[in-house]
């Protein structure tokens, strides 16, 4: 499974990549924002199966993003995970609306962030959103 994980802070992105790699997940890749991720899709040998995303983000924030996903015929089902700070009732009613499957709220434990993945890919076998 290939993943692009989305996130302004090197600090993040750091531990994201690093939990992923301890959790047995190799492919994967980050971006820092929705353009810098727009632009590695568009410059990706093959498609990407799950994307985690951050919603606070400069130039092309998480919900844009989302939405120009669901958009690219390629990434109109694919896997979202959104992992971000916001834990409000309004911004995940937004999310689900533009198209995320899951909310994670950071900050994480490796567990939680790992079964999250998990329950995400379950969701969409079954056709189901968070």
């Amino acid at each position: 499974m290939k993943i692009l994980a989305v996130d302004d802070s090197p600090t993040m992105r750091d531990l994201v990549s690093q939990t992923l790699y301890q959790s047995g997940y190799t492919q994967f890749d980050t971006a820092t924002d929705g353009v810098d991720a727009l632009e590695k899709i568009q410059e990706a040998e093959e498609e990407y199966d799950f994307f985690i995303i951050d919603i606070n983000m400069p130039r092309m924030d998480g919900f844009e993003l989302i939405s120009n996903l669901r958009n690219m015929f390629d990434y109109m089902s694919t896997p979202i995970m959104v992992l971000t700070t916001e834990r409000s009732n309004e911004m995940k009613k937004k999310g689900r609306e533009v198209g995320a499957t899951s909310w994670i709220v950071k900050p994480f434990d490796q567990k939680k962030f790992t079964d999250g993945i998990q329950s995400t890919l379950d969701y969409v076998n079954r056709n189901e959103t968070f």
